[in-house]
């Protein structure tokens, strides 16, 4: 499957805020958002973010790609994710937003053990961590309450996971998910809330775009 290669700060200037992806990166003065805020490109300076000037379908677009760049998503993938939303009962961005949050790799970073969902989708991908007892390497599956996920015997005698502990110590966990730093492992309780999710992400403008 295709993906990404180019410089994720380029994704945080084009939507015209920061998206963290680089994680700890981004709270420091290296961080490309805060040198050159405005969008990449010859008309970067100009752009319609920068002056406030967009149409119903270019804000309805940018609000898909955002979370589609949050959550490391490609368009297709995306997609499909949207179609299971609209087949459940409730409401269909709200319940886009819990698949794309109950997501491995998005677990992984949210329960601290990664300090960014792109880390956390290679630690995954190494096949890291165990779901349920059984060795994972696949980051886009979709966790349900219950599932337990834990950092493999094998993986925490490695310098990573050895200073693990005090990285994750620092991460707030959202009340949907339960951490233990001690077994290195984390449980899915629930499925999240609209609270406990990314509140600058706008699920009615996606939900606009895929309508039209």
């Amino acid at each position: 499957m295709g993906r990404y290669i180019g410089p994720v700060c380029k994704l945080c200037r084009r939507e015209g805020e920061k998206l963290f992806l680089k994680g700890e990166r981004c709270f420091t003065p290296k961080c490309s958002f805060d040198r050159r805020g405005y969008a990449p490109g010859q008309h970067g300076r100009g752009g319609q973010f920068q002056q406030g000037r967009s149409s119903d379908f270019a804000r309805q677009l940018r609000a898909k790609q955002k979370a589609r760049r949050v959550y490391g998503v490609l368009e297709r993938q995306f997609r499909r994710y949207y179609s299971t939303a609209l087949r459940r009962p409730g409401l269909t961005g709200f319940t886009l937003l819990q698949i794309l949050e109950s997501r491995l790799d998005n677990v992984v970073f949210r329960l601290g053990y990664a300090q960014s969902r792109a880390q956390a989708r290679l630690l995954v991908t190494h096949g890291h961590f165990n779901v349920n007892g059984r060795r994972t390497d696949v980051p886009s599956m979709l966790l349900t309450p219950g599932d337990k996920i834990t950092v493999r015997e094998g993986s925490r005698g490695r310098s990573y996971f050895k200073e693990m502990a005090d990285i994750a110590e620092k991460a707030n966990v959202p009340g949907w998910l339960m951490r233990d730093l001690m077994t290195y492992s984390g449980t899915v309780q629930r499925m999240p809330e609209r609270s406990e999710i990314d509140s600058n992400l706008n699920e009615q403008l996606i939900v606009e775009y895929y309508s039209r």
